[in-house]
């Protein structure tokens, strides 16, 4: 993890932590860089951005520096960022760009960068624009006369990517009736088409984007709303994703959130589909999904959290499935990152080919009780070393037994820290992350 850019990218508030400058100085580096190992005659980047209002300042400043190196800027406008991948990957381009900061507040926004294979950028690259972006190395030349760069519309490509999303499904969704929460963020310029092409009824909330209400009570962060609105309509099913809709979660016909991993995991070992026998998890995933996989016969790894980690653990092994129980769910047939709206598609493609509910579907998995708080600190390391915050943690591991677990991770993008416990109940999971809380807060860490 670098100084700026952490688990999916250089995130931070506008203005604050992530400047306009920052991003002119990353689209100055990678225009250079890639033109120097370009494709063809002319560096190629394509750039996408979600709904934030400071996207489109970071848009701005991203194609001054790329076209200043001499780099050509594609310009997909308000998208999402598996869009960016499938486009990338599919039109040669050098590498892409997503202004984005997933589910954090509007105020926050970020910069991911995809490499050319559709990938998040390899961490050497990442190194080497941390330098340029602290001075330590050479300014890089600017292009002049006829080779500075262009900007080009480009909206096409993501209207290529609706239609291969299209593709995919393998049934009509007619007579399903289907919720969806785009989070006021990417989806809602893609998801509705999506489904009502497929044939479904689709009922949309928080589809009505205006800057400063992206994951505002709604989205995968806020599940509750989906929820209600699901029971409120009676759909057969609801989708709620985050701010660039990378991620899904899904809610059955009676507003309980369900686990696609598993669903999707046991279908396609029953369709001799699931490389390897296994699924790629993280180590926040939950106890109740390793022993429905136990159940199933279906092997697993853990890798640490990011589905960038789920992805390379999926291209060294060979393995298909894999996710995070944020909702990052990746189908390496169809996509190298997790992608929100396909994850919904395969979900939808269990439900249809096996004639069965949600809620049917999802029964025999019984997901233990979690709670997460994220604590702000001044020093996510300092926090989560500090020995007497280790010894209450030791001490939470030893009550617990092998009925529960608690785990602190620092985030790879905000200064927190995410304290999560696993129990046999709800009132067991709070009491013992705010023992830990608390001690956190004696020692001074909590901002």
């Amino acid at each position: 993890m670098g100084k700026y850019f952490g688990t999916d990218g250089f995130r931070g508030e506008a203005n604050v932590t992530l400047t306009v400058e920052d991003a002119f100085k990353v689209g100055r580096f990678l225009g250079w860089y890639y033109g120097q190992r370009k494709k063809s005659d002319v560096c190629r980047i394509v750039i996408g951005k979600d709904t934030r209002r400071s996207s489109y300042m970071f848009e701005y400043s991203l194609v001054a520096g790329l076209t200043a190196s001499g780099a050509d800027a594609y310009l997909l406008h308000v998208t999402t960022t598996p869009s960016v991948s499938y486009v990338v990957r599919t039109e040669d381009f050098d590498c892409g760009i997503m202004i984005s900061a997933s589910h954090n507040p509007y105020y926050d926004n970020g910069i991911k960068v995809i490499n050319g294979n559709g990938e998040k950028l390899e961490e050497s690259v990442i190194v080497e624009i941390e330098k340029y972006l602290d001075g330590e190395t050479p300014e890089v030349p600017l292009a002049k006369r006829d080779k500075i760069g262009r900007t080009v519309d480009f909206a096409a490509g993501r209207n290529r990517y609706i239609g291969y999303l299209i593709s995919i499904a393998t049934r009509s969704f007619k007579n399903k009736k289907v919720a969806l929460d785009c989070a006021n963020g990417s989806a809602s310029a893609i998801a509705k088409n999506v489904f009502d092409a497929l044939g479904a009824e689709t009922h949309v909330i928080s589809n009505s984007p205006d800057g400063l209400n992206i994951n505002t009570k709604c989205g995968s962060t806020h599940i509750e709303v989906l929820q209600e609105f699901v029971k409120e309509i009676g759909a057969d099913v609801g989708f709620a994703y985050d701010g660039d809709a990378d991620r899904c979660i899904a809610v059955d016909e009676n507003g309980n959130v369900v686990d696609g991993d598993v669903i999707c995991g046991k279908y396609m070992k029953e369709q001799g589909a699931l490389k390897n026998n296994k699924v790629v998890t993280t180590i926040m995933s939950n106890f109740g999904l390793y022993k429905a996989l136990d159940r199933e016969g279906i092997g697993y790894e853990k890798t640490a959290v990011g589905d960038k980690y789920v992805y390379e653990n999926m291209v060294t092994y060979g393995n298909c499935l894999g996710g995070e129980q944020s909702g990052h769910i990746i189908f390496s047939k169809h996509a190298t990152t997790g992608d929100g709206i396909l994850t919904s598609l395969k979900v939808m493609e269990v439900m249809l080919e096996k004639k069965e509910s949600l809620a049917k579907l999802a029964s025999e998995i019984e997901i233990y009780p979690q709670v997460l708080k994220n604590v702000r600190v001044k020093d996510k390391a300092a926090a989560q070393d500090d020995a007497v915050v280790k010894a209450e943690v030791s001490r939470v591991t030893e009550a617990l037994g092998d009925s529960g677990r608690i785990l602190l991770r620092q985030s790879g993008t905000e200064p927190v820290v995410r304290v999560m416990v696993e129990a046999a109940d709800l009132e067991t999971c709070e009491k013992h992350v705010d023992q830990v809380i608390e001690v956190m807060k004696q020692q001074g860490h909590i901002l």
